[in-house]
């Protein structure tokens, strides 16, 4: 075993107790040292210098912190290296996950404006595996490399001198974008913060040759396969069976789809940044944020809206409440029953052009005008504030008035 190789000691010692020798330790260190040297020459284990093809390109995952969103979060960056322009490209990911790495690499080919024609990765990744020769791709990832028609090859197990070119650019990315510790409001600010930093990394870079990188880029780019007009979707699906809440678990966690839909097999949609479920023939149950990690059940208020409509006195202890503006929480406790039911249906019709969010605000003002909320006035304001609107005002005429008065004073 590799880590109860003999020593120079043990073996001189095995000798002396074995086989009677009387010469010197020092003898057997210098064979031993020789032999050792010997080995490694005839062996081959020193690195040999690769030269990478135009348009091969190379993936590899690194770790960092971040701050997004007002928490510290431990996030992943997903690096792709064009060896042969030395184009260095990063992208801050929630997970490792096969979705997570195609929308990552899709973020990266919009960046170059093509596909690779070779992609180099590491056998860790969620891509795919290589185990004593024998690859073993994920679904995912194997319908993302057909869409964009790029070969896959992966590195022996422990070989990252393989892709050498993607491993220290991680490094170098993380240590020139990354200190400090970034603090960003959203993931996507985030990347777009890096996409920048990585456009000023490559118009400084130069290729191996010595070279600018623009000139073996433009080599790069005509050796790259053009992007197809649809966009592949990452996502991957997997059944779950809501529990009597209306919930279902997907990779470790709960996600809300409705008390509607408790006992119900439902599809789970997992993309990098959202989960949508799907009913039977497709129908959409709901899309909600995707949350990594241990937490609460993710959920949307306006999951809840069908089992409070069918059951108005069930308002005042839903958890929906804490969702609505406290003064539209007051106005639906003080309704009855049908009360209830019209104002919680015209948020659930408003929310679904303008939000729900909107549609709370509508309703909210609707009620402190001493009126029950109804479909039609719901859904004209929730547009109206969706839109950034001002409420319920009417069209300002005063530009009629000016127009009156110039025809006035030219005598017309």
């Amino acid at each position: 075993p590799r880590k109860q190789r003999h020593t120079a000691r043990r073996i001189y010692d095995r000798l002396v107790a074995e086989r009677g020798y009387g010469g010197s330790y020092s003898t057997v260190q210098r064979f031993v040292r020789e032999l050792r040297l010997a080995r490694a020459a005839a062996g081959g284990e020193g690195y040999l210098e690769l030269e990478w093809a135009p348009g091969t390109c190379q993936v590899d995952f690194g770790n960092f912190r971040a701050a997004v969103g007002g928490r510290t979060l431990d996030l992943k960056l997903l690096v792709a290296t064009l060896p042969h322009s030395n184009d260095r490209q990063c992208v801050a990911l929630m997970s490792q996950r096969s979705e997570c790495l195609c929308a990552g690499l899709l973020e990266i080919f919009r960046r170059w404006g093509r596909a690779p024609a070779a992609m180099v990765l590491d056998n860790a990744t969620e891509a795919g595996r290589m185990v004593r020769g024998e690859v073993t791709e994920s679904r995912l990832f194997s319908q993302f490399r057909a869409h964009y028609r790029f070969e896959s090859r992966y590195c022996n197990p422990y070989s990252g001198n393989e892709k050498g070119s993607v491993e220290n650019a991680v490094g170098f990315l993380r240590r020139n974008l990354l200190v400090p510790v970034p603090a960003f409001g959203t993931l996507p600010e985030l990347n777009a913060f890096l996409a920048d930093g990585c456009a000023r990394v490559n118009a400084a870079a130069h290729c191996r040759d010595g070279r600018p990188h623009g000139e073996a880029y433009r080599e790069d780019l005509a050796a790259m396969r053009a992007l197809p007009g649809v966009e592949f979707d990452a996502v991957r699906w997997v059944t779950a069976r809501a529990d009597k809440r209306g919930y279902v678990e997907a990779d470790g966690r709960e996600y809300v789809a409705g008390p509607a839909w408790h006992g119900r097999s439902l599809l789970v949609g997992m993309r990098a940044s959202t989960v949508e479920i799907l009913a039977d023939r497709g129908r959409r149950v709901a899309v909600l944020p995707r949350a990594f990690g241990e937490g609460p059940a993710v959920r949307n208020p306006l999951s809840l809206v069908p089992a409070i409509i069918a059951r108005p006195r069930a308002f005042g202890e839903s958890t929906i409440r804490r969702d609505m503006p406290p003064g539209l929480v007051e106005g639906i406790d003080r309704m009855d029953s049908a009360g209830r039911r019209r104002t919680l249906r015209s948020i659930g019709r408003a929310s679904e052009s303008s939000g729900f969010e909107a549609a709370c605000e509508a309703a909210l003002r609707v009620v402190e005008g001493g009126r029950v909320p109804d479909d039609a006035t719901v859904d004209v304001l929730a547009r109206r504030i969706a839109g950034g609107g001002c409420g319920a005002g009417g069209a300002d005429l005063s530009v009629y008035d000016g127009f009156l008065k110039g025809a006035v004073a030219d005598g017309r």
